[in-house]
């Protein structure tokens, strides 16, 4: 199971949880999982995150694959320019 850690503002959406276990095989399945244990979470995720697996930043990628040893972040949408 990857260790889903949420940034900044968004664990009060789940009720101060600032990290999860989640099992599975790809970034969009992350987010599923992941509005299925945090309910109120579900909106953002839905809006759109920005999730970093081992340093690295994607933000539209949902079928990138995630290894069940990876650190997975959730941080809030990020706006490029």
């Amino acid at each position: 199971m990857a260790k889903v850690v949420l940034w900044g503002s968004l664990s009060r959406l789940a009720d101060g949880r600032k990290e999860f276990d989640i099992d599975a095989p790809d970034i969009g399945r992350m987010l599923a999982a992941l509005g299925s244990e945090a309910p109120k979470l579900k909106p953002i995720l839905d809006k759109g995150v920005t999730v970093s697996i081992d340093g690295t930043l994607y933000r539209l990628d949902r079928f990138k694959t995630i290894d069940p040893d990876s650190e997975v972040f959730i941080l809030p949408k990020m706006a490029g320019g």
